[in-house]
């Protein structure tokens, strides 16, 4: 089944950067749309709606939190706020605002792609995420698990048994492709407990399934680290046969 791709739109009064994330964006997939600024979005609205939208916070006229503002009177159509702010006051107001995530330039197009990918999914859950969750065999990346029998499978049919830990923490990832996890939250999900203060176990034991995957911590495709945020997935998940 052909799944259509998402439609984003950018939101930036600087051609620049309009122009960065579109190509960027558009060469992960997704339809791109560009608006200037205030007028140009709702011009384009009142013709269609994009499954999500990414707003510089400052442009002449209506900056993004007035479009927020306004948005969020008639629409709960996804937001992405960029900022060149690092103060914690214009996050929390975004936030408040209605925005579903808030990101700081100069940002890495990755973690912006990482956080669309999760607001994307939050907004509109995939059939097929729903469907590997429940398959016996899942795929993603170059790799395979058999859930049953608890063994990851290369793509030369090799198969190497899970511990139950690592099973458990490869579950966790596998459940929320494309979204940051933070530590504590990985240990929550795979321990039944809250992390005790400075614990850094999680770290060693995501260390471990990278190795499992054939990845190290410096260069890690599938399992990557967010600075100050956690850790994601960035592999499509999808029922393997």
């Amino acid at each position: 089944m052909t799944t259509t791709p998402a439609t984003l739109m950018v939101v930036d009064d600087d051609l620049e950067i309009r122009e960065l994330l579109a190509d960027y964006l558009g060469r992960h997939g997704y339809h791109m749309l560009t608006a200037d600024g205030a007028d140009s979005l709702y011009q384009q609205l009142a013709k269609q709606t994009p499954d999500l939208l990414i707003v510089d916070v400052m442009m002449p006229g209506d900056d993004g939190f007035t479009i927020c503002r306004e948005l969020r009177k008639t629409s709960d159509i996804p937001i992405v706020m960029l900022t060149a702010s690092a103060d914690d006051t214009d996050r929390v107001l975004g936030l408040e605002l209605g925005a579903d995530d808030y990101i700081a330039k100069p940002f890495n197009p990755r973690e912006l792609l990482a956080r669309i990918k999760a607001v994307l999914r939050r907004a509109r859950p995939a059939a097929t995420v729903a469907t590997a969750q429940e398959a016996r065999w899942v795929r993603f990346g170059d790799w395979q698990l058999d859930r049953m029998t608890r063994e990851l499978i290369d793509q030369e049919g090799i198969r190497t048994a899970l511990s139950g830990a690592d099973f458990q923490l490869l579950q966790v990832f596998l459940e929320r492709p494309a979204t940051v996890i933070t530590r504590d939250d990985l240990y929550a999900l795979t321990r039944g407990r809250e992390a005790p203060p400075l614990d850094r176990s999680i770290d060693v034991h995501v260390c471990r399934l990278r190795q499992r995957l054939g990845e190290d911590a410096q260069h890690s495709q599938l399992i990557r680290t967010v600075r100050g945020a956690g850790y994601v997935l960035t592999a499509m998940v999808e029922p393997a046969s």
